[in-house]
């Protein structure tokens, strides 16, 4: 009995010892696959972040993105489409537009008028003064006057004077006497253009410093004293590139529109004509004719004087 007893007990610590072992090669075989993969894992992980890290090296720090970034991210499109947003500004003049096309338009720059003309009168004042100026207001022009000192100091035509300049024209000289011996032969032509200019100032409070030589600055002012007087006393001369002659068409006034019609061919035309009762009846069609072809109508500046002499010499 005990011989057998003892047996079976040997028998049941082997199949205790030989489960044991069995157990211990399971847990040691499941505890070794865990580990592979788990190492691996990390390795791959490691790996993978090694290059991020490389790659964010390599690359500039960009900004974080704006909201409106991430939504123009979030919904990609070929062509961006124009939305008119509450409480954005529309675009200045220094952002140029966006086409549909993604390209930017140019910015339109202001562009001075192609074509100008500068309507003058010489030898005003006169009783005709007032009916002038009644024209042009009608019109809408500007005018250039060259006024003669013989008439400037007749009381009765100074009013018109004043007028004129209150209203946006411009009152220059053209000599006291209007005499071809005394203003070049006898050289008075400055001191003339002095005391023409003077009268003017008196009359209207403007300071006018630009004059008309009577019958032109050819042959009158070929004399470079005299030019450099002007000069030195800042006085500027403009002669024209449109003769009228109305003068002496007192007859014929549809002559004056035919000549000056004939004479307009440039961009920049500076018409001559006098205070004439035969000119004072075609004007209005003189303006309407130059409406008709596009030209602006611009009174002489200062500021923007450009030269305008037969001699051709810049100082004037």
């Amino acid at each position: 009995m005990n011989t057998l007893h003892q047996k079976k007990a040997g028998r049941r610590r082997r199949l205790k010892k030989q489960y044991l072992v069995l157990l211990l090669l399971v847990l040691f075989g499941i505890g070794f696959f865990v580990g592979k993969s788990y190492s691996a894992g990390e390795l791959l992980s490691a790996s993978e972040g090694s290059s991020t890290v490389s790659e964010a090296a390599e690359q500039p720090e960009k900004p974080p993105r704006t909201a409106e970034e991430a939504e123009k991210t979030e919904e990609p499109s070929a062509v961006p489409e124009a939305v008119d947003r509450p409480g954005e500004s529309a675009p200045t003049s220094d952002e140029p537009p966006i086409t549909e096309t993604g390209k930017t338009e140019p910015i339109a720059e202001e562009q001075s008028p192609k074509k100008v003309v500068y309507i003058t009168f010489d030898d005003g004042p006169s009783k005709w003064t007032g009916q002038f100026l009644d024209v042009l207001q009608a019109h809408g022009v500007n005018a250039t006057f060259f006024m003669q000192g013989s008439n400037l100091k007749k009381e009765n035509l100074q009013e018109n004077v004043r007028r004129a300049v209150q209203e946006g024209h411009y009152v220059g000289g053209h000599s006291i006497t209007h005499n071809f011996r005394t203003l070049y032969t006898d050289k008075q032509f400055v001191p003339e253009m002095i005391a023409t200019l003077d009268m003017i100032h008196d009359i209207t409070g403007s300071t006018p410093h630009l004059v008309r030589p009577p019958y032109g600055s050819a042959p009158g002012l070929k004399d470079e004293q005299v030019r450099e007087q002007l000069t030195n006393a800042h006085i500027k001369v403009w002669d024209w590139t449109i003769d009228s002659q109305d003068w002496k068409l007192a007859g014929n006034p549809s002559q004056i529109v035919r000549n000056i019609k004939q004479g307009t061919t440039s961009d920049r035309e500076i018409v001559l004509m006098h205070e004439k009762p035969q000119t004072l009846k075609v004007l209005p069609e003189i303006l309407q004719f130059f409406k008709d072809q596009g030209y602006e109508f611009r009174v002489y500046e200062e500021a923007d004087h450009f030269m305008l002499n037969f001699q051709n010499d810049s100082r004037l």
